[in-house]
């Protein structure tokens, strides 16, 4: 079988693999307190032009999501999300289960607007007792969104702009975030992003990293005792200089974005295949995440060689697919799966 399921199948990018064999033996200080982690933060202002950033290192995306909302909101505040958000939809109930609602929002292709966060506000402190409701202190998004889509520059500073005019936190989650600023079709800098946002992270699982998430906080009142809620909530690697060898590699020489790119290219053809064939997607996305919608006897004929996500029916005779491309993605397979595309 041929996987296109995910982003995460293999392990890590082989430059990761070798470093983390060049100093197997090595000693370092635990905790993230070690040489590897302060160069990778370091690096990683630098990309971001963000010397003042503080920058952490965790293990995985709904760790990171929890973390980071746990910390910034107090025990009676939420966080506005679109309805696919991933915290919403696919994280088991983590960020309720630390106490704080996910207060949802429709979403138009996976994004959502200054607009509707701005009717959230109104609405709350247009009760007659604000109190007796979750206080809106945040407002989360994916860059790029659970289908593959982006948003613009303007979209994001228009986020900015309502977060700070109703003193809301912008947080980011970037578990795709090289697939975002690698894309064709992207207007976003990392520099603009991080301009943008109180908080954000790089993902590394889901882009050559074995594993790894950075965080990015970019708002003072975000930084302190951050370590405390890493501690608390379980996700400060013992080991933590696995961590930062990775994102060190990963963004030495801008590994992270030409990966990153040759995902997002592999997918390009992959749209272009399903596009000729006549099989419509469920939104245009210009990343690594393709939704094509098929017939249900050719979403299972498929099957037999391919591995792939469902994301439910329009209606009884079709399936809304997910092909999702990785950096470890072969120009073989890609070309067998667009010979079978076409062979439908």
């Amino acid at each position: 079988m041929i996987c296109f399921n995910c982003d995460y199948n293999e392990g890590a990018h082989p430059a990761i693999m070798a470093r983390l064999l060049q100093t197997n033996l090595e000693q370092n200080i635990g905790y993230g307190q070690d040489d590897y982690c302060r160069q990778a933060a370091d690096l990683i202002r630098a990309k971001a032009q963000a010397p003042q950033a503080a920058v952490h290192f965790l293990v995985g995306g709904t760790q990171t999501n929890l973390t980071v909302i746990a910390s910034a909101l107090k025990p009676y505040q939420c966080v506005i999300s679109a309805d696919s958000g991933h915290i919403n939809v696919h994280e088991t109930g983590a960020i309720e289960a630390t106490g704080h609602r996910v207060l949802t929002v429709p979403a138009t292709e996976g994004k959502i607007s200054a607009a509707q966060v701005q009717k959230v506000c109104d609405a709350h402190w247009a009760e007659d007792n604000p109190e007796f409701d979750a206080q809106p202190k945040m407002v989360y998004i994916s860059f790029p969104t659970e289908y593959g889509t982006l948003y613009t520059k303007q979209e994001l500073q228009d986020l900015r702009d309502v977060c700070r005019k109703n003193n809301l936190f912008l947080f980011a989650d970037g578990a795709r975030l090289g697939y975002a600023l690698t894309s064709k079709k992207n207007t976003v800098t990392l520099a603009e992003l991080a301009a943008c946002c109180d908080v954000f992270y790089i993902g590394g699982t889901k882009v050559g990293a074995l594993f790894g998430e950075a965080v990015v906080i970019m708002n003072d009142a975000l930084k302190q005792d951050f370590r405390y809620y890493i501690k608390q909530r379980g996700a400060m690697l013992a080991k933590g200089w696995l961590l930062g060898l990775q994102f060190l590699t990963l963004f030495e020489n801008d590994l992270y974005l030409t990966i990153a790119k040759q995902a997002n290219e592999f997918a390009a053809r992959i749209k272009k295949a399903f596009q000729k064939a006549g099989f419509p997607l469920l939104y245009s996305s210009p990343t690594n995440q393709q939704f094509p919608i098929l017939p249900n006897e050719v979403a299972q004929k498929l099957a037999k060689k391919y591995v792939f996500a469902r994301f439910g029916q329009p209606d009884k005779e079709h399936t809304v697919t997910r092909f999702c491309t990785s950096w470890a993605t072969t120009e073989e397979h890609v070309a067998e799966l667009e010979k079978d595309i076409a062979a439908l």
